[in-house]
């Protein structure tokens, strides 16, 4: 992702051959993807290759026309992740896109400073990580464990950041962009004091990030070791997700002959009855850190939170941000009667 977010140079008609062949300081996409996950695309997500830069110079040409002060970044790899996340379709793509920014722009706690480096706490804890080794879907596995958390030690908006930025550094593969990923949340030890921590305004923010906000396909939740106070929380969640999002939610418990029926052993960890060896998290870590330098460059050029953001960033009416409200003012009592 280069720094090039102006849209006030002269660009080729939607129509043209080749888009990039005028913008010679753009850089050239070069599709990475296999036969098989292009025939995939074709027909899951509704990506013809014989007019992908058509699309993604219409999309381009609808953030100059509409949302010209956004201040994102134009080239043709990094506006191909939102059509792909909303196949094709240019005006969900768009929002997609409008929206990523507002979420940057309206959460500062998560996104001022933003960097693996200013997060080794939360990632030597191993509160997050990315398992080694990919499904038969050819999907990555992002392992959540809120156990690893103290409270004490730092705010639960440092497990966003570490979270937000495993993503970015996922979404950039075009293999994970086709077939999407897959968590895996280990609830172990999850008490109600930890639980409390994950309140309306937390929830909100997460929840439209990670179904409105961000350019990634959410293939399926496993939910392991949950203790009764989950049912509480997913209760008072799952309102607000979509139904797709929701039905993608898989409850295990204890049974991890149940998770097995998901995830194949030979790529779990022997702490989850896998037999790739014991789950490290140094390898992830320090992919991350050597990423450092590039996530920098590639993100100085987004306008940061506290910046002037223009006034059309908007991620969902006011009507559904009140009606997401109420529910959730109930989420301490539905805690303590289901703990």
């Amino acid at each position: 992702m280069s720094g090039d977010s102006d849209c006030t140079r002269t660009s080729p008609s939607v129509g043209s051959p080749s888009d990039n062949e005028f913008l010679p300081d753009r850089p050239r996409y070069v599709c990475s993807l296999s036969p098989d996950l292009i025939a995939k695309a074709r027909e899951e997500l509704q990506e013809k290759p014989e007019w992908r830069l058509r699309d993604v110079q219409a999309l381009r040409d609808m953030v100059c026309k509409d949302y010209p002060t956004l201040g994102t970044c134009l080239d043709d790899a990094f506006l191909l992740r939102f059509l792909r996340a909303r196949k094709f379709d240019y005006d969900r793509a768009l929002q997609l896109l409008v929206n990523y920014h507002s979420c940057r722009r309206s959460w500062p706690e998560v996104f001022n400073n933003l960097k693996p480096s200013a997060i080794k706490a939360v990632l030597a804890s191993g509160f997050v990580t990315v398992l080694p080794h990919l499904d038969t879907e050819g999907r990555h596995v992002v392992c959540i464990r809120p156990d690893r958390w103290t409270p004490s030690n730092y705010p639960i908006t440092e497990n966003i950041r570490a979270i937000y930025l495993t993503l970015e550094k996922l979404i950039l593969s075009e293999e994970t962009q086709v077939n999407g990923i897959v968590i895996l949340a280990d609830y172990k030890g999850v008490s109600l004091s930890k639980a409390s921590h994950f309140g309306p305004f937390v929830a909100k923010k997460v929840i439209g990030i990670l179904q409105d906000g961000f350019p990634i396909r959410i293939k399926a939740v496993n939910i392991i070791n949950e203790p009764r106070i989950f049912k509480g929380i997913f209760a008072i969640i799952k309102p607000f997700l979509k139904e797709k999002i929701a039905n993608r939610f898989f409850l295990h418990g204890s049974d991890l002959n149940s998770l097995h029926q998901n995830l194949p052993q030979r790529i779990l960890p022997e702490e989850y009855g896998g037999t790739s060896g014991k789950l490290d998290i140094t390898a992830w870590n320090e992919l991350l850190f050597a990423w450092e330098e590039d996530f920098l460059h590639d993100f100085s050029q987004l306008v940061l939170p506290g910046d002037s953001s223009p006034s059309e960033t908007l991620v969902s009416g006011d009507a559904e941000e009140k009606q997401s409200e109420e529910p959730l003012r109930g989420m301490k009592p539905q805690l303590y009667y289901c703990y």
